[in-house]
């Protein structure tokens, strides 16, 4: 995935799951990652910015998510960093509603891509906005807890959240 390094802006806030980096561009969130999760961004040459109003309405938004009294995210989103089929796949993942889950098989059906479980998987994996864009709520095609950047434990913890497990 490639970032343009002049346009994003950064914030580093804390979780009840760890430390977070939120990024946003001028046209919305573009990225959040826990620390020392899989497939993390070269975040070099990112400008640090803790008065960027997307970032402060990102953090207020996780902090309530956490507090159990946010289901919902309304923030602009920036998903362009991503390929075309990426992209789609990031905004399947968008209709997963809290609480609930969905399989990489149904998510490739939802792309109009079935044959396509193996490169829905990948597209997943590389969600560069993490749970405001629930990649924690795909699991494996019998209902395991299947992969996750974050790591399980997280995932685990975010399906608790949502009253999905």
């Amino acid at each position: 995935m490639k970032f343009k390094t002049s346009v994003l802006r950064t914030l580093h806030v804390d979780s009840p799951l760890g430390g977070v980096t939120l990024a946003a561009t001028d046209d919305g969130l573009a990225g959040l990652w826990f620390d020392l999760q899989r497939h993390l961004p070269d975040m070099r040459g990112w400008q640090a910015d803790d008065t960027h109003p997307v970032l402060l309405a990102a953090a207020a938004q996780l902090r309530d998510y956490f507090a159990g009294t946010r289901e919902h995210f309304e923030l602009p989103l920036d998903l362009s960093h991503g390929t075309a089929f990426q992209q789609a796949v990031w905004q399947a993942l968008l209709a997963i509603p809290a609480g609930a889950t969905t399989s990489y098989g149904a998510l490739s059906q939802r792309v109009g891509k079935p044959a396509a479980v193996r490169a829905v998987g990948a597209a997943v994996g590389r969600n560069p906005i993490s749970v405001i864009v629930p990649c924690h709520r795909v699991l494996g095609a019998d209902g395991s807890l299947t992969g996750y950047a974050g790591g399980l434990d997280r995932k685990t913890a975010l399906l608790a959240l949502e009253g999905a497990l």
